[in-house]
């Protein structure tokens, strides 16, 4: 036997690791009595321990303080939200300035397609990943509706070549370039969701502002999972959620990304709410909405401080890892996944990866096609202890995360499913 596939070769792995003790800042589910292995964090992430006394500090001003704890004590909860702007722009690869947590994913994004996708005259176009996660799709269909489109005109959705899984960056800049001159707005995802594909955020930004269009990324699935450079890349806009590879509960608060650019524009057409507007002047209640500087001009209402506390509690481990080292460990990862997957079903073809091999194109998750029964084999697997993710039709998604997951649990991962695949 390869020493590779064995256990003892996967501890050693989780030896030599430097995160490693991460993961016992964690809490994991419990399957059958037993901790389960936990590859889900593209879905929901594990709650961090520290999560609970953040939420309580918070709970203990409400009580103690009440409406005073906006302005007294301890980080008083005006300006909570500016805890979180430096450890989420290091997460993003942005200047503080141009980063603010608030609301939700999607009505993050609709408030960016509102200051961002203007058509005007013969431009008015959409480019974006077919079958991008609904939520995307129903922002981009309804916003082109609103604005008096048809949104299957309006709306260029790229596709896989015929017999592949994957878009080709090459085929996603042909397409802005076909384009150019009709589009308005380049919005995908940083990450596919279905496949796990990165896309190269910065060719396509590059690409899409040649054309003279507007470039935005849906960050849900690369937030906290691979290294980013929004400002660097040039980038325009970003949204993203916290509640996956972020850790930030269900239902978690959401980030934006306005390029600095942007963000000092006070002309900038946008929907504002009382929080947006200068905070000198917040409380003298007038007419005339002034944008505060950067992305905090976009906010609405003040700061949903029990999801901050506890996304706070998940940046300083975020802090404390590294992006850079987290990024390692990934790789070493989806790695070890690939090549054990590959050695189960070795000589069988009853399985098929989709998200790309070469580890720079794509992050935590592996996607997994299964050619029959695939809803029976993801039973199988949750009855045995592994929670995964399951797609219609046939998809298993598999995320191992580098903040608490370890290569011994990928090992028995792959023994777990090849006792599945026999059974199958």
């Amino acid at each position: 036997m390869n020493y590779q596939n064995t256990l003892a070769f996967a501890q050693e792995q989780d030896k030599q690791d430097p995160l490693h003790h991460l993961r016992e800042r964690f809490y994991f589910p419990q399957v059958n009595g037993k901790d389960a292995i936990y590859f889900c964090g593209n879905s929901l992430g594990l709650q961090p321990k520290s999560a609970q006394m953040y939420i309580d500090n918070e709970m203990y001003k409400w009580a103690n303080l009440a409406v005073e704890g906006h302005f007294k004590g301890e980080e008083p909860w005006f300006d909570y939200h500016k805890l979180l702007a430096g450890g989420a722009a290091r997460v993003v690869g942005a200047k503080e300035s141009e980063v603010v947590i608030m609301n939700q994913l999607t009505v993050n994004l609709h408030l960016m397609l509102v200051s961002f996708y203007r058509p005007e005259g013969k431009r008015f176009k959409i480019i974006t990943e077919g079958g991008a996660f609904p939520s995307d799709q129903y922002a981009l269909e309804t916003q082109t509706k609103f604005h008096g489109y048809n949104p299957d005109e309006a709306v260029v959705e790229l596709f896989p070549r015929e017999g592949e899984h994957t878009l080709r960056t090459e085929d996603i800049l042909a397409s802005i370039k076909e384009h150019g001159e009709e589009l308005a707005l380049v919005m995908m995802g940083g990450i596919n969701y279905y496949t796990g594909q990165v896309f190269d955020m910065e060719a396509i930004t590059k690409a899409g502002h040649e054309v003279g269009a507007v470039v935005g990324f849906d960050l849900a699935h690369a937030a906290g999972n691979v290294p980013l450079k929004m400002h660097d890349w040039d980038v325009d806009f970003a949204v993203w959620c916290t509640y996956k590879y972020l850790n930030s509960g269900p239902g978690g608060t959401s980030g934006v990304f306005v390029h600095e650019r942007h963000g000092n524009n006070p002309d900038l057409p946008r929907f504002a709410g009382w929080w947006g507007h200068d905070a000198q002047a917040r409380f003298q209640m007038k007419k005339g909405f002034i944008p505060m500087q950067g992305a905090e001009g976009w906010q609405l209402s003040n700061g949903q401080i029990l999801p901050f506390a506890v996304h706070r509690a998940s940046l300083e481990m975020f802090d404390a890892a590294g992006m850079d080292n987290l990024r390692t460990k990934s790789e070493k990862l989806t790695g070890y996944l690939e090549y054990l997957i590959d050695d189960v079903h070795a000589g069988k073809d009853v399985m098929e990866m989709i998200t790309p091999r070469d580890p720079k194109a794509r992050g935590c998750q592996i996607s997994i096609l299964v050619k029959k029964d695939a809803r029976r084999l993801f039973n199988m697997l949750m009855e045995a202890g592994i929670i995964v993710d399951y797609r219609e039709p046939n998809v298993i998604r598999v995320a191992p995360t580098p903040l608490y997951n370890s290569f011994e649990e990928v090992y028995r991962f792959s023994e777990i499913l090849h006792e599945c695949l026999q059974a199958h």
